[in-house]
């Protein structure tokens, strides 16, 4: 018979070596889970032994030509369902759809499978059908639509296979069984069990028992089944063999006797007396509560003569909090990972977060990580080795002994000519940053011609160092030389460790390309501006969370948004948005197309604790979103669109092209005396005079250009612009002061314009 035992997201490979274990010999991967052919036994043993699969169909039927719901229902109607199904039986159906062209509603599939069991069950038994009952069927029968091929189903398995059956009492966030034994296999401590015993391991935030009951439940050896081996349905259908069933049933017991002896040490705390009640009884119902310690406990406040063992492992998932502003969620991640580090030398930990940034707050290096959907959120399950004080001595010394090594092997002549004149550069602009209170600002910008980089300090503990892409003419070995040379240079000059220093290559980003990633890394780090806290990452995208060009411009915003209506336009991560709540305005509205730079401006806002009903995110395209948005005039607009960007869902943008009738729409929602800003960092863009005869327009690109960006004035162009209605504007040239440099004679010749 073929068998198709289903998997949930990013854990059909256990599965699939859940399927093995239970003796088939091959196997395909599909779409949610696993087909594999096998005989009874197998299946018996797989549904009794699977702990991370949900369910195990047995295949009926397949048809691979079905191109409407009137063939659905003829070829379901040739099936022999009375072989599974009488007058005297109750059944149910259930249904899954990929894609399908001829069938908009699965529902409605179902309906027409359900019909043509009925009428081909009346037909066979004068005129008798059998009844539905969706609670406790007798026989429940699955369908699987995938374009035009149709797959019917038995329900072998019957309940959710991580329905074990023990789990009498909960708490309020429950970790499903089947997902709490996948973390345990992805664990280090998994590796750890032999038939004499398992690694100590303990859980410090428990909830209801589930993770160490499914610990338990490994650690001897026992079945999950055996938790209640009457609950499969298989054992109503006609097909079922009693004595193999027994004979499968009796070999898991036996190997239950045996690992119910080994050495088993469990320990599951958690802060809430309720919960640890909770988990006793759940561990109890399993039969697993000899082999676990249970005690109420506080993690972040315990004392060395509290940790278990030595040596062992910690498996757990902490609360992920509702905001990642939560200071409380905060202050916790950072308290485990104190603990861990203060405490747990020498053990290994596994954490399962579903607000992954929260995780940077461990402040512990993940050697591996797991994603892992839990009721529909995506979380990160991190894996850390917590190194013992010698060892971390000993990291320490090899790596200060390479440090030391880098720091004194003599600079090439390229080398030393980039760490002078980062040096220099640091001379002048180190004073003047921390005279303004800026932590975050650019040290070099391609100064030398051979070494072509954007060099980025963040809190003195970062640096982002971008390579601009070497055109063609370059030998590739040595632009990666003078790229090494230019980071080993800057190690020297900042002191900022080489492994502290993120290296990326910038080249013009088209369309959708702009939002991706550069890759998988999650890596998400803190930094402060004008006294708002700002996520920044150095791996995972092109750029960092935050264009340190536009600093002064957000500083402008913040001192002069109260009480308006504020529309962030192009918003990207939401820096100026933040910045505008913080300046006391009465509402924000943030638009940009990418979803993922809307999440993340979400958690700047939440990260400074604003959220509430008068913060507005739209992903839309902003042009549209213009077109036919009726949510009002703002009193102040932030609009830095990018230089070029094309989607399919659109025409292409150009800013030199298009810049008049992105402002002219912009203008549309402005407020009388209101003020537009308008940037972008096109180094060749003419403001059209036609702009300049229809509002007030001033360019205050040269106040805009923060001191770090002196040597770069064309980094951006602003301008404020507003309408004629001889209104006071609310920003000025005159707002643009403090950290700017001295303004630029900006010259534009007037021409002539004719109208046909």
């Amino acid at each position: 018979m073929f068998f198709y035992a289903t998997a949930s997201a990013h854990q059909g490979d256990i599965v699939e070596d859940e399927v093995m274990q239970a003796g088939a010999a091959h196997t395909r991967s599909m779409g949610g889970g696993i087909e594999f052919e096998a005989d009874l036994e197998t299946a018996y043993r797989f549904c009794l032994w699977s702990r991370v699969s949900t369910r195990l169909m047995v295949a009926l039927y397949k048809d691979d030509d079905i191109q409407s719901s009137d063939e659905l229902y003829e070829s379901s109607l040739q099936i022999p369902w009375e072989d599974w199904v009488n007058p005297e039986k109750t059944f149910s159906i259930t249904e899954s759809m990929t894609t399908c062209s001829w069938l908009k509603n699965s529902h409605f599939g179902t309906l027409r499978l359900k019909d043509a069991i009925a009428d081909r069950i009346r037909e066979r038994f004068d005129d008798q059908r059998p009844s539905v009952d969706l609670e406790n069927p007798d026989v429940t029968f699955h369908m699987h639509i995938d374009v035009n091929t149709v797959t019917w189903y038995v329900d072998f398995s019957g309940k959710s296979l991580h329905k074990r059956g023990y789990r009498t009492q909960q708490t309020e966030a429950v970790l499903r069984e089947h997902l709490a034994s996948s973390i345990l296999w992805r664990s280090e401590w998994r590796r750890s069990i032999t038939d004499a015993g398992a690694g100590v391991l303990l859980d410090p935030f428990c909830g209801a028992g589930t993770l160490v009951v499914e610990a338990a439940l490994m650690a001897t050896d026992t079945a999950p089944g055996l938790v209640d081996p009457s609950r499969f349905a298989f054992l109503k259908l006609p097909l079922h063999q009693p004595q193999t069933w027994e004979k499968v049933l009796s070999e898991a017991l036996s190997r239950q006797k045996a690992g119910r002896s080994r050495s088993i040490e469990i320990h599951a705390w958690d802060i809430d007396p309720q919960a640890i009640e909770a988990a006793k009884g759940n561990a109890q119902a399993a039969g697993v509560s000899d082999f676990i310690t249970f005690a109420v406990k506080d993690f972040t406040s315990m004392s060395v003569e509290d940790v278990p063992a030595a040596h062992g492992y910690v498996v757990t998932d902490p609360p992920y909090g509702v905001r990642l502003a939560d200071p409380e969620i905060i202050t916790l991640y950072r308290k485990i990972g104190g603990t861990l580090n203060a405490l747990f030398g020498g053990w290994r930990v596994s954490i399962l977060c579903g607000e992954q940034e929260l995780l940077s707050y461990v402040d512990l290096k993940p050697e591996r990580t797991n994603s892992i959907y839990n009721g529909g959120i995506l979380c990160q399950l991190a894996h850390y080795v917590v190194f013992s004080e010698e060892e971390r001595k000993e990291l320490a010394a090899r790596a200060e002994q390479r440090r030391k090594e880098r720091l004194e092997a003599p600079l090439s002549e390229g080398s030393q000519m980039a760490f002078n004149r980062l040096k220099k550069n640091l001379a002048t602009l180190t004073p003047l940053m921390m005279k303004q209170g800026v932590s975050c600002y650019r040290i070099y910008d391609a100064d030398m011609p051979e070494y072509s980089a954007a060099i980025d300090l963040y809190e003195n503990r970062y640096i982002s160092l971008q390579e601009y892409a070497a055109p063609d003419s370059i030998d590739p070995e040595a632009a990666e030389r003078r790229l090494e040379e230019l980071v080993l240079a800057t190690e020297r000059a900042t002191g900022i460790p080489y492994e502290k220093i993120f290296v990326k290559r910038r080249e013009r980003q088209k369309g959708l390309a702009q939002y991706e990633k550069m890759d998988d890394a999650k890596n998400f780090y803190v930094v402060t501006e004008h006294s708002l806290r700002f996520l920044v990452n150095f791996n995972s995208y092109l750029d960092t969370g935050i264009f340190l060009d536009h600093r002064p411009v957000r500083r402008v915003i913040k001192e002069n948004a109260k009480d308006t209506r504020f529309l962030n336009l192009f918003c990207y991560t939401g820096t100026a948005t933040v910045h505008a709540a913080a300046g006391g305005a009465l509402s924000t509205v943030s638009v940009d197309t990418s979803a993922t730079y809307l999440d993340w401006a979400a958690k700047n806002m939440e990260l400074n604790a604003f959220y509430g009903m008068n913060h507005f995110r739209y992903k839309d395209d902003v042009m549209e979103w213009l077109r036919n948005s009726n949510t009002g005039e703002f009193d102040l607009i932030f609009c830095d669109p990018p230089t070029y960007s094309n989607s399919k869902d659109r025409r292409s943008f150009d800013i030199q092209r298009d810049h008049i009738s992105l402002v002219d729409a912009c203008m549309n929602h402005l407020t009388p005396g209101g003020t537009l800003i308008f940037s972008n960092n096109f180094r060749k863009f003419k403001l059209d005079e036609i702009l300049m005869e229809d509002y007030d327009v001033e360019d205050v690109s040269s106040k805009t250009i923060g001191d770090d960006f002196a040597r770069d004035p064309r980094i951006h162009n602003t301008f404020l612009i507003h309408h004629k209605d001889g209104k006071k504007p609310r920003l000025t040239s005159a707002s643009f002061t403090g950290d700017g440099t001295k303004p630029r004679k900006i010259v534009i010749k007037k021409k002539i314009i004719t109208t046909g």
